[in-house]
């Protein structure tokens, strides 16, 4: 096995499974800090970090059109998608929240116009399609159906949020391929769409008053020690490594990363925070991999 199959096959387990213990880690995080918040400090942490790095390799950032591209893309996966998740993630427990993103393989083909006439010509794209979001209507019925309608409610809602989380992160994936990177550092790419992430979250948690009640000295350990691991995990280790797979592999293949991270954060979820999940809940993920699994098994058969 050569270098560059091994760092693909190192690249893969990071999105697999680190990402399936960040949602975890959201909801500990959510003990000490608002949404916003957290998401600033996460990413002007790796910001930071990143952008040390590349001054370190006296690498030089990125202007003009493709500043404009990792910026915009930057908001759009981060702000719009990892940080809707987060808010999401106040309503749903992390398995909920997962089980949702498990769509965005079906995602990139409803918002990729390049493969509507294929996707939207096949009988079993179309039946993937519907097979995978009957499974996320019927898991957030699940989900709130031995509680009060408040609780139901807040199933909806946060099954929205999230879904509109993942929408948001395709778009950004999407726009950034058309990207073609000059300088060959990934790590310049990430530093760019964080910093820009974390300026926009900041203005963001201003706007909503979310400062008025930080208190550092009052978040839990716990809160920081889930911030620490979505810095170091989540962003330096996992989101890199996403963003150089996305310019290797086609868009479609790298989201399969969706495939583990519901079964992973349900899981931990279970061991560590005590989340309970019914039997028809499993089903309905069953039903959400399912539907992902007979439109990639399509594709894969008419190449």
């Amino acid at each position: 096995m050569n270098t560059k199959k091994i760092l693909v096959t190192l690249a893969f387990t990071a999105i697999y499974f680190i990402w399936g213990t960040t949602y975890l880690a959201n909801l500990f995080g959510l003990q000490g800090m608002k949404p916003f918040i957290l998401s600033t400090l996460r990413y002007a942490a790796a910001a930071i970090i990143l952008l040390v790095w590349c001054f370190v390799r006296k690498l030089s950032l990125p202007k003009g059109s493709q500043l404009k591209v990792l910026v915009i893309s930057g908001l759009l996966m981060l702000v719009g998608g990892a940080g809707f998740v987060v808010i999401g993630e106040q309503y749903i427990s992390s398995g909920h929240a997962a089980v949702i993103i498990a769509t965005e393989p079906l995602l990139f083909l409803l918002i990729d116009k390049k493969s509507w006439k294929s996707n939207f010509s096949n009988k079993w794209m179309l039946a993937g399609l519907l097979l995978g979001f009957t499974g996320i209507f019927m898991f957030s019925r699940f989900s709130a159906s031995a509680g009060t309608t408040a609780d139901t409610m807040e199933s909806i809602k946060g099954t929205a949020l999230v879904l509109l989380s993942s929408i948001f992160w395709v778009s950004g994936t999407l726009y950034a391929r058309r990207y073609q990177v000059s300088h060959g550092s990934g790590v310049i790419d990430a530093a760019v769409q964080h910093l820009a992430a974390a300026i926009a979250c900041c203005v963001i948690a201003f706007s909503l008053g979310e400062w008025n009640s930080f208190s550092p000295s009052e978040i839990p350990a716990a809160a920081w020690g889930a911030l620490a691991f979505l810095v170091v995990m989540g962003s330096l280790v996992a989101f890199i490594a996403f963003s150089w797979l996305v310019k290797i592999k086609p868009p479609a293949i790298v989201s399969t990363h969706t495939y583990v991270n519901p079964v992973v954060a349900i899981v931990i979820g279970s061991l560590i925070a005590k989340e309970q999940i019914a039997p028809m809940q499993i089903a309905a993920l069953v039903m959400v991999l399912a539907g992902v699994v007979t439109t990639a098994m399509k594709k894969t058969s008419a190449i």
